[in-house]
């Protein structure tokens, strides 16, 4: 399967339930997943974000 990703970073400012509603609407919205979420000693946060490329095939 192949896979495209969307990555970010986020303020310390922002709140746990603003990031976790941000993360909530991509995935309803977006079709996208969580691939990885870290936590900073600063308090930033780095987020991958990952969905399934479809390939459509050609019918002839």
């Amino acid at each position: 399967m192949e896979y495209e990703f969307q990555r970010f970073w986020l303020a310390r400012t922002h709140t746990r339930s603003a990031v976790r509603r941000l993360l909530t609407d991509a995935a309803e919205y977006g079709g996208w997943e969580l691939d990885r979420l870290r936590l900073l000693p600063d308090g930033r946060r780095r987020i991958v974000l990952r969905r399934r490329i479809i390939r459509v095939a050609r019918t002839w």
